[in-house]
């Protein structure tokens, strides 16, 4: 009655239950890595926006200075209403400017000077940006 039935025994039911636990895992384990990652990459693209604020020629003489970004932009643009300002008041970065790199280049007649400037903007996440300046010597 029982000896041709074709069913799987309870060691391939168990066998098969801790394949399929393991790989759940692994699938777990990613996914919650790619969550955090996303999370990073979301956090660190709105300070980046929040940056673009400090990139002007006028940060490049806050060398080792914590300045907020009205400090940068008051001068640029005006701005009057208070919540504006508070709010650009309340945005904070140090600023570490590095020594320029300077590269002289072109023929003797018209050589060029070529400047490389790193600006590094540091608060949970640090941006670096750089600024680049041709002159032509004569």
């Amino acid at each position: 009655m029982f000896g041709n039935k074709r069913a799987f025994t309870l060691i391939e039911v168990i066998i098969s239950v801790i394949i399929l636990s393991g790989v759940m895992l692994y699938v777990l384990k990613v996914h919650a890595n790619t969550r955090d990652e996303i999370e990073y990459i979301a956090k660190q693209n709105s300070v980046t926006l929040q940056d673009s604020l400090f990139i002007s020629n006028k940060v490049l003489f806050y060398n080792k200075e914590k300045k907020n970004a009205y400090d940068i932009i008051e001068d640029r643009f005006r701005i009057e209403k208070f919540n504006s300002k508070d709010i650009l008041k309340n945005i904070k970065r140090d600023i570490v400017i590095p020594d320029a790199i300077v590269i002289n280049q072109g023929d003797d007649e018209s050589p060029l000077n070529v400047k490389f400037q790193e600006i590094i903007i540091k608060d949970r996440y640090t941006s670096d940006y750089f600024h680049f300046a041709i002159d032509r010597l004569k």
